[in-house]
């Protein structure tokens, strides 16, 4: 059995395995609203997961790029015209920043 709380409309906002203060009934774990309760929290926690990780991510896929059309496996000019203009944006907002390498900390370990 699970405890739960209702909100003044008798919307789910808690739900525990183990009893607490706030608990105004038990709700088996096989019934909808505990099911989608738990359903929802599993989705929450992945978009605060992959929001947390998306500056690492932009900076691989800045990096990845670089690398491509570095070894010209991948020209600039093979992409939408909004993506050259943010990737140009940001490769002369790097450059300004190189001489600042002592301002800005990169692993110097290197995934790919």
């Amino acid at each position: 059995m699970f405890y739960v709380q209702r909100d003044a409309d008798g919307t789910l906002v808690r739900v525990e395995a183990t009893a607490f203060a706030e608990a105004s009934e038990q709700l088996p774990p096989d019934d909808h609203q505990v099911q989608a309760w738990f359903a929802n929290e599993v989705v929450e926690k992945s978009l605060i997961q992959l929001k947390s990780s998306d500056m690492d991510m932009i900076r691989v896929l800045d990096d990845l790029i670089q690398v491509l059309t570095s070894k010209g496996i991948l020209n600039i000019t093979d992409l939408p015209p909004a993506a050259q203009a943010k990737l140009m944006d940001r490769t002369q907002a790097r450059e300004t920043l190189g001489g600042l390498s002592d301002l800005i900390n990169d692993d110097e370990q290197r995934l790919i």
